[in-house]
């Protein structure tokens, strides 16, 4: 252990402010530095020194009741600011990324009327198995989920044999926001000749699909 070290350690005990650490830490590096000057080993001036607990002790029993007390409410508070603030941003960080729905009507970045349309357009091509066009239109991280493969096993999830596409039914649709992300979701159900299938679909700012969820 060096000079610094031993002496650091002396402060970290210490119950007052910042000066006076500053101070008491000033004093230890300079008698220490001096002995060294004079000859004597480190470790043997430590030695005699003792452990830094104790040098800190018997600066401690010098220190005023008055400046105990500062010491002890600026720890606390050193405690209390950074959890408070803490608590402060989490609790803004989970407003700020915990999704909120609002009518899609009064949207600066959807028009409903393109939604339902892109939504139908989606089914189509998922029912012409046109995988290509489907990739196009999508975010990359869908791009690569657009195949036989997951089609083939949202089919299977639901029925073996869906039958011909009879009708679209009725569209709902909402956006949600999730911090600066704002995505087009709607659901619908659609007819076939076997089974009755409810698309939620979604969609970016630019109208690139983004989510395909059926059941």
């Amino acid at each position: 252990m060096d000079e610094k070290r031993y002496v650091n350690a002396v402060a970290r005990k210490l119950k007052c402010g910042g000066k006076r650490k500053r101070e008491i830490k000033r004093q230890l590096l300079a008698d220490m530095q001096a002995r060294e000057n004079q000859g004597e080993r480190l470790d043997d001036i430590i030695s005699r020194m003792g452990k830094a607990e104790e040098i800190a002790e018997g600066f401690n029993e010098n220190i005023s009741a008055e400046e105990r007390k500062r010491y002890a409410r600026n720890r606390v508070l050193k405690i209390v600011i950074p959890i408070s603030l803490a608590l402060f941003f989490l609790g803004m960080a989970g407003y700020w990324l915990f999704p909120k729905t609002v009518d899609i009507g009064k949207s600066r970045y959807f028009d409903k009327e393109e939604v339902e349309a892109a939504m139908k357009e989606t089914v189509e091509l998922l029912d012409a198995e046109e995988y290509a066009a489907l990739q196009e239109n999508a975010i990359p991280q869908m791009q690569s989920l657009l195949n036989a493969e997951t089609r083939e096993s949202m089919r299977k999830a639901l029925s073996d044999e869906w039958g011909e596409r009879k009708q679209f039914g009725a569209v709902y649709l909402v956006e949600v926001i999730q911090g600066n992300r704002h995505l087009a979701v709607g659901e619908m159900t659609v007819t076939y000749e076997n089974v009755s299938v409810t698309y939620r679909l979604s969609y970016d700012e630019d109208m690139r699909l983004a989510g395909i969820y059926v059941r």
